[in-house]
């Protein structure tokens, strides 16, 4: 496999602005979670994840398992935002989205590592991370104006209906995201 480089960075671009524009939502989704000991299980899991990951890198440091680990997260990110819009704000959904992220951030250290190896050469690491933090920026001026103009244009105030307006914008946005992803990919001949 290979990375079309002009596609990758147009997801990492996509992918940061939708962290940005989503930063927010965790807090009210996860209200319903009243046990402060449930994130104490759930950062445990996440550590035991990492420590197995990190086990495994040595199969898992590859561009193929980089695209199919990234398929993975993204998928699990498109769910988790369909499980708030099913089951709406309730200890259900909060738990379940939970969940979804913390698998999501059981990889988040290896996907790291592996773009670092499968996008070796320093310019095009240098973009990355540029595309990155424009699209994180890009995300969270758009959060704000979502939300002002909502308040200020729609005198829509409360968080549940502001969050669930927006998760249909990031249905749209996640599956752009993971076109991009997938087409960032190609198969190589040699």
């Amino acid at each position: 496999m290979k990375i079309n480089e002009k596609i990758f960075l147009a997801y990492k671009l996509f992918n940061s602005s939708f962290t940005g524009l989503s930063i927010g939502i965790l807090f009210t989704i996860y209200q319903p979670i009243k046990n402060p000991s449930t994130y104490s299980i759930g950062g445990i899991i996440l550590a035991v994840g990492m420590l197995l990951i990190a086990k495994f890198y040595d199969r898992l440091l590859n561009i193929k398992k980089f695209f199919q680990i990234s398929l993975f997260v993204e998928t699990i990110i498109l769910i988790t935002i369909f499980t708030f819009l099913i089951l709406e704000s309730s200890l259900t959904s909060a738990l379940l989205i939970y969940c979804g992220y913390q698998l999501t951030f059981i990889f988040g250290g290896y996907l790291v590592r592996a773009e670092t190896l499968v996008a070796y050469e320093k310019e095009f690491l240098s973009r990355i991370d540029i595309n990155k933090q424009i699209g994180y920026i890009l995300g969270l001026v758009s959060s704000y104006a979502f939300y002002k103009i909502l308040e200020l244009g729609f005198d829509i105030t409360e968080a549940q209906i502001q969050i669930k307006i927006l998760h249909y914008f990031l249905i749209s946005l996640q599956i752009l995201i993971i076109f991009l992803l997938v087409g960032s990919f190609k198969r190589s001949n040699y």
